[in-house]
């Protein structure tokens, strides 16, 4: 258990610094870190879009919200699973999940998305997505919740929290976590949240999204802000 802790903390600590105080804070009480982990703790990160529903393109770049959403997934996976937690995928490949491309197939692949996610049984779900607006100037990421999930209101609140730290350090202004009625809100009894990472129609932002190190530093934000709901849950 002390090698496991140890591990989480050095996993977020290459985040940045807001994420690394963030999770030492957390870390302070081994008694409440030890006792998720003590009930088995499920992620299911679902990234958004796939095949050819690409979702929203880079306005500089050109790159599909589809592929970026899969690439900022794979890493959120390892950042979680080099803290101890079971992280389940609904999509792992850049394709759909809807079988052929006939009519109808956007509806068989959110059925199965929910389908991945109640066989999980998770802790918690996490969707990733890009956000896209017509005025360029709009930035940053955006959190939403379900309006009758108390909890994944706090873990979204913690979640935004982080991001605007992450996006702040970037000139970006804050911005506030929202309602939203989404089919991904309403697949779970988890604490359920969609992460709109930024906007591909913000040339800044995109930029920052398409980086490795950007992607690390986002990623280390969303992690930080699971944590800190985790840790407050329990106190």
């Amino acid at each position: 258990m002390k090698k496991l802790i140890l591990s989480l903390y050095l996993a977020v600590a290459i985040g940045f610094m807001t994420a690394v105080a963030l999770c030492a804070q957390a870390l302070n009480s081994p008694q409440t870190v030890a006792s998720f982990y003590d009930g088995g703790m499920k992620i299911v990160l679902d990234a958004g879009h796939g095949g050819i529903d690409g979702g929203v393109t880079g306005k500089t770049t050109g790159v599909k919200e589809s592929d970026l959403n899969l690439s900022i997934t794979m890493a959120l996976k390892d950042t979680l699973e080099d803290m101890g937690f079971e992280v389940t995928l609904t999509r792992k490949t850049s394709a759909g999940l809807y079988g052929a491309a006939t009519k109808g197939f956007k509806r068989r692949d959110m059925e199965k998305r929910k389908e991945i996610i109640q066989k999980a049984d998770p802790t918690l779900v996490l969707s990733i997505h890009q956000n896209f607006y017509p005025s360029r100037s709009s930035r940053g990421a955006q959190v939403f919740y379900n309006r009758l999930d108390e909890r994944g209101k706090r873990l979204a609140l913690k979640t935004q929290e982080r991001l605007n730290e992450f996006y702040q350090t970037e000139n970006a202004k804050p911005r506030n976590a929202m309602v939203g009625e989404y089919f991904m809100l309403d697949c779970s009894s988890a604490p359920s949240i969609i992460v709109e990472c930024g906007f591909l129609s913000n040339e800044s932002d995109e930029k920052l999204l398409t980086s490795e190190i950007g992607q690390k530093r986002l990623v280390s934000a969303i992690a930080a802000g699971v944590i800190e709901y985790l840790s407050d849950s329990v106190s």
